[in-house]
């Protein structure tokens, strides 16, 4: 069996309390990286990092608030002093209450928006000093299907996410253009089985969601498996965007 190509890499995962990040943070843990998983749920994170920890890995939980740079700085400083580098930094906290605009929640729209796109810039913001340092490094973010196509009842978390498509894509180009060995990639997934199908009050929103997905939706480790395959591929290939859907999802 070859060695795996993550042993030893550093990765920094926001939202890993649960859905994508904790699946995400497992897989990596298993094969062989080095984590700081981070969400606002403590309790969850340590039971997390407890377990992996257990098995041999090597993994430093922290709550943090990714609304608040701050406290996403210390993140990036906790990785740095423990492991001396950030070789990839995953934006996975998300938010997703869907609702139709005339019903205006204004105030999940100010939350998503703080969430969805601003806790992708503070991310980016923390881990790429550190990277150019390093002249090295992977930033991925994730997006979702609606980062390509607006659905009915989803209208404000596409915006949000059609945002961090830009974000990625723009910063994707800057680094091409300042010769930085730094890679972007955009996941962006269909109906997953998450927690965030609950996080919606809007119950004509979430069946117009459902009525786009049917069928068998994806797991959270099915995206998981997509974002490690992009850290995987070698320094000189670089995986920018990857969109998985379920098999029968339409839109």
């Amino acid at each position: 069996m070859p060695v795996s190509t993550l042993i030893n890499k550093v990765v920094v995962i926001t939202g890993a309390s649960s859905g994508i990040g904790e699946a995400t943070a497992r897989i990596l843990a298993s094969r062989g990286t080095r984590l700081v998983i981070t969400a606002r749920r403590k309790d969850r994170l340590d039971a997390i990092a407890s377990e992996l920890v257990a098995a041999g890995c090597e993994v430093e939980p922290m709550e943090v608030d990714v609304t608040n740079l701050k406290q996403v700085e210390k993140a990036r400083d906790l990785a740095l002093e423990r492991f001396g580098r950030i070789d990839v930094w995953i934006n996975n906290a998300g938010l997703m209450p869907l609702a139709y605009m005339e019903k205006l929640h204004v105030d999940e729209w100010e939350r998503m928006v703080d969430v969805n796109i601003k806790g992708v810039l503070y991310g980016i913001a923390a881990a790429l000093p550190a990277m150019i340092r390093q002249d090295d490094g992977h930033i991925i973010n994730i997006a979702s299907v609606a980062a390509h196509k607006v659905g009915l009842g989803g209208v404000v978390y596409s915006g949000t996410k059609f945002a961090v498509r830009a974000i990625t894509e723009g910063l994707r180009m800057e680094l091409v253009s300042n010769h930085r060995h730094i890679r972007t990639t955009l996941i962006s997934p269909g109906l997953v089985e998450t927690e965030l199908l609950h996080t919606t009050t809007d119950t004509e929103a979430l069946e117009a969601l459902k009525a786009r997905a049917s069928g068998q939706p994806l797991s959270a480790r099915n995206v998981a498996e997509a974002i490690v395959y992009a850290i995987e591929q070698p320094p000189f290939a670089a995986v920018n965007e990857i969109l998985v859907r379920p098999t029968e999802q339409l839109n």
